[in-house]
């Protein structure tokens, strides 16, 4: 499970409309429990950085991870996944962001955006053995 205040969840889909009909990117920083679940405190936004079509495709900005990578050091909190949007498209993963895993214990947020107003908000992690990813529930809190 992946717990998102409310806050987060209200800037991850502002994001999504603002970046519209392009998909919009961060880095979500929280705590990742013994239990699996992770406890989301803020996001990181990234301007999308893809080459080529960013209506389709996402890219955080690699100084952007880096630069809070030093942040965080050895600290309580941690990278603990991204979120993305995918304009005119539901939210689950796409066969793109399936070949994009780089991070297989990151959750990927995906929110969907139709008409540039943001709607479902769903949560991903990638399964290594399968090769495909499955929808974790998303808790908001707050």
């Amino acid at each position: 499970m992946i717990v998102l205040p409310r806050a987060v969840v209200t800037h991850i889909a502002e994001a999504a409309e603002a970046a519209y009909p392009d998909e919009c990117c961060g880095l979500l920083v929280g705590r990742a429990e013994a239990s699996g679940d992770r406890l989301v405190s803020r996001v990181a936004a990234s301007p999308n950085v893809a080459e080529g079509n960013t209506r389709d495709s996402f890219l955080v900005d690699p100084k952007i991870q880096f630069d809070l990578m030093r942040e965080l050091g050895d600290g309580p909190e941690c990278i603990v996944g991204h979120y993305h949007s995918h304009p005119d498209h539901g939210a689950a993963p796409s066969e793109r962001d399936r070949r994009s895993v780089f991070y297989p214990d990151h959750v990927w947020v995906i929110v969907a955006v139709d008409g540039g107003r943001a709607g479902d908000m769903t949560a991903h992690l990638f399964d290594t053995g399968r090769g495909r990813f499955r929808e974790i529930p998303l808790r908001v809190t707050g």
